[in-house]
């Protein structure tokens, strides 16, 4: 049975509410997909008789639950490719040469999915820091089940054909079962959190790169202000903000600007900006 208008509606506000993820019309189909599993474990024959037995009892389980079901989860290793060669061939000297002494580089890898952006991070700098760097990153996602699975570190075959590199497989996973691995070495400076974008952000140390790539295009012009405006304060004056292709600060936040290199680009803060000043 096809959704109706009033519980198409209802989901939408329910997600909107809950994560500020606008689901536009036509994405009832998404609806329809992502729900009928969870209706299938609850013993009921369609998300119809789901989404009444969630009005009928509005438990927290359940509607964080449909919230987690409708956020996508799109991911690969390496995902759109340019990005990580402009981590490597330009951000990762950049900010090495402004510290030379050696120190610890802090990334965040922003709605993290089931874990395919840090690792692919995490990789890049294992590769390509100087000896005398360490790096941390940090892996929020809005689901809990995608950050379990992010921090289980464990794929299937298919998961690993999306764009993972042979060498990369063979260095850093370890055949278990009909899965992979992924290796300590990786694993041991990531840290994951359940973090709402949408919402006040947790006090922690500035970093010199955030990964928000692909997310901001799920969230009206107003949300996507505020997110950026908290992200911007959680970045160092010579850090590096990286977005997706159809993603992008003008009109939204006029103390970014773009720093565009080959085929992709990233965001950097404007000269005299000053978090402080801006808080």
């Amino acid at each position: 049975m096809a959704l109706n208008a009033q519980e198409f509606s209802w989901v939408c506000d329910l997600v909107r509410r809950e994560s500020a993820i606008v689901l536009g019309p036509g994405k009832e189909y998404l609806v329809e997909s992502r729900l009928l599993p969870l209706a299938r474990k609850a013993g009921l024959s369609s998300v119809t008789e789901y989404i009444a037995d969630a009005q009928r009892r509005p438990v927290p389980g359940t509607t964080k639950t449909i919230v987690e079901a409708l956020t996508t989860n799109e991911t690969s290793w390496f995902r759109d490719v340019e990005p990580f060669t402009l981590l490597t061939d330009s951000v990762v000297p950049a900010l090495t040469a402004s510290r030379s002494g050696g120190t610890s580089m802090r990334i965040w890898s922003a709605a993290c999915s089931s874990g395919q952006e840090p690792y692919s991070v995490a990789m890049v700098l294992q590769n390509h820091l100087p000896g005398a760097w360490s790096y941390q990153i940090h892996a929020t996602d809005l689901s809990t089940e995608m950050l379990t699975r992010a921090e289980t570190g464990r794929f299937s075959q298919l998961e690993m054909n999306r764009g993972l590199p042979a060498p990369m497989l063979v260095r850093y996973f370890d055949r278990v079962g009909a899965d992979w691995q992924v290796s300590p070495v990786l694993r041991q400076n990531i840290t994951f959190a359940q973090v709402n974008l949408a919402s006040a952000l947790p006090a922690v140390p500035p970093f010199d790169v955030i990964f928000l790539r692909n997310v901001l295009i799920y969230f009206d012009m107003d949300t996507k202000r505020s997110i950026l405006q908290r992200v911007r304060k959680l970045l160092r004056p010579e850090g590096w903000l990286f977005l997706g292709s159809a993603e992008t600060t003008l009109g939204l936040d006029g103390d970014f600007e773009r720093v565009v290199t080959r085929k992709t680009s990233a965001y950097r803060l404007k000269s005299g900006y000053s978090a402080l000043a801006s808080a």
